[in-house]
């Protein structure tokens, strides 16, 4: 197992994030999603946090990310997600028909620490979303 580090602590910590679209509309497609991919990995860095994998299907994204202890997950999430709406929304206008609110993302969200799961596991069934 390879362990990340800082000056006071070594650590292992993955988390699995699902952001869902509002209304579930189907609205991402792989421009979206590799948008958004980009913004979350530029805004990820001032939060400490890397990106391991990243997948979407039409009405949502699942991430796989890593992060240092000190890390305030849901001030980053609320970032990300309030950052990445108003871009989505202001660069890709065709978005806004489907969501008639300022919101892209759904209010909620799923977090979950990868646990006992191996990382490899976990990013196999991320990779996996969004095919039938």
């Amino acid at each position: 197992m390879v362990l990340d580090s800082n000056n006071h602590s070594v650590f292992s910590m993955y988390y699995h994030l699902v952001l869902v679209v509002k209304y579930r509309r189907k609205v991402i497609n792989d421009t979206i999603s590799n948008y958004s991919k980009e913004m979350f990995e530029r805004i990820g860095e001032k939060y400490n946090i890397s990106l391991v994998e990243w997948n979407h299907d039409i009405d949502h994204v699942h991430i796989l990310f890593k992060a240092h202890p000190n890390t305030e997950l849901s001030k980053f999430i609320n970032a990300y997600k309030s950052a990445s709406s108003r871009r989505i929304k202001k660069d890709f206008p065709q978005v806004k028909k489907e969501l008639w609110k300022e919101m892209f993302w759904s209010r909620s969200f799923c977090l979950l620490t990868t646990g006992d799961s191996p990382i490899d596991v976990v990013k196999k069934y991320i990779e996996n979303q969004g095919m039938k």
